[in-house]
């Protein structure tokens, strides 16, 4: 990839090495954190160098009477205007410039006190974009975001402090075939969604391998989200219970089942500390009064912890189930973690996501057999 603004924006860092040389660099670092847990090569999966993104925030910046996209500076000190990003999809490519120039061409009504927009798009070309403002918005400001909706072909909402204006649908639908199967995902503006379309699937099927060499039991996941991995991976288990705190993302959840016409799957609103005190019968919840958590007999679970990793009761839950597919966005607090989880565990395969190029970021995931007695 190449970006007239490299070293000058501090969204991507290690624009100064080739792609092939980040990718080893970063398979260096997680396979030096995980050596103590495990020694063979890590399976290595890439992205697209660029065009790979699929979720974007932008700020904007006021000159005048113009408006400008703004990244965070190299120097983290300020921002600087920008004309190109190259690292978007091209769903969002061919709108957002278009969608400057009309809010430049604007009398006032979607340039004042906005103060930066935001882009959810899709595979499959659908583009939802929330423009974010300092002032509260009026059906002034609905009439000519829905002439702009149609002018882009996309989805427009604005947000405010305590408002939220809705021209047509908040959401988009996402569509990835996976394990050779066809998948609908329902992604709402203010729900997580993966960045990375293309190493998204590249998870999923890595976890879906690993699945496979199981082929029994019940299927337990913690901070399961909109059901990224939930509804491919509920095809290799008899039940599936995944849970999340989110109300929203549960709400698409149980969406994309419906979607997907999966029956077997059982979402609940818990927190993983909850979720651990519920299935440790420490506590009981009315959100699980139509549950029979004793009916569950897990093989497998699955956990995708934010960046500060998993809690010391989580993990002490998770080391009496057989098989533990741990996926991270951290790969310091998965080794941490791994100090504990391999007291009881195996290591048994290892892998790297590459969701996002030219940054230091990682993602990285491990699989975890139960030790004989």
């Amino acid at each position: 990839m190449q970006c007239r603004h490299f070293g000058s924006c501090g969204s991507c860092g290690l624009y100064a090495l080739s792609y092939e040389e980040q990718l080893a660099q970063k398979e260096q670092r997680v396979s030096q954190l995980l050596a103590p847990f495990y020694t063979q090569p890590l399976e290595v999966f890439d992205s697209p160098d660029e065009a790979y993104r699929a979720r974007a925030e932008f700020r904007i910046w006021h000159d005048g009477d113009r408006c400008d996209y703004a990244m965070g500076n190299a120097t983290k000190d300020g921002a600087i205007t920008i004309e190109e990003c190259p690292k978007v999809i091209a769903p969002i490519q061919k709108r957002m410039w278009e969608l400057l120039k009309q809010i430049n061409a604007s009398q006032s009504v979607l340039k004042r006190k906005l103060f930066a927009v935001e882009f959810l798009a899709t595979t499959t070309d659908e583009v939802l974009v929330t423009m974010l403002y300092h002032r509260k918005l009026d059906e002034v400001w609905r009439e000519e975001a829905k002439s702009l909706e149609s002018l882009l072909s996309c989805r427009i909402m604005g947000r405010s402090r305590k408002q939220k204006v809705i021209c047509s649908e908040e959401y988009v639908t996402e569509k990835l075939m996976i394990d050779g199967r066809l998948f609908e995902y329902v992604q709402y503006e203010s729900g997580f969604t993966q960045p990375n379309p293309t190493v998204n699937v590249k998870m999923i099927e890595w976890a879906i391998t690993q699945a496979k060499k199981v082929g029994y039991g019940d299927f337990l996941e913690a901070y399961c989200g909109l059901g990224n991995f939930t509804l491919p991976l509920s095809c290799y288990f008899d039940k599936v219970l995944a849970t999340e705190i989110s109300k929203r993302s549960i709400h698409s959840a149980l969406i994309n089942c419906e979607r997907n016409a999966i029956s077997t799957i059982t979402f609940a609103r818990l927190a993983s500390e909850e979720m651990t005190q519920a299935l440790n019968g420490e506590r009981t919840f009315t959100r699980l009064k139509a549950i029979d958590l004793q009916a569950y007999n897990f093989s497998t679970v699955l956990v995708d912890p934010p960046r500060a990793g998993l809690d010391e009761a989580t993990i002490a839950l998770i080391s009496t189930i057989e098989h533990i597919l741990y996926i991270s966005c951290n790969p310091e607090t998965l080794a941490r973690d791994l100090v504990n989880l391999t007291q009881t565990h195996e290591v048994v395969a290892g892998a790297m996501y590459d969701q996002f190029p030219h940054t230091e970021h990682i993602e990285s995931g491990v699989f975890l057999v139960k030790r004989s007695v």
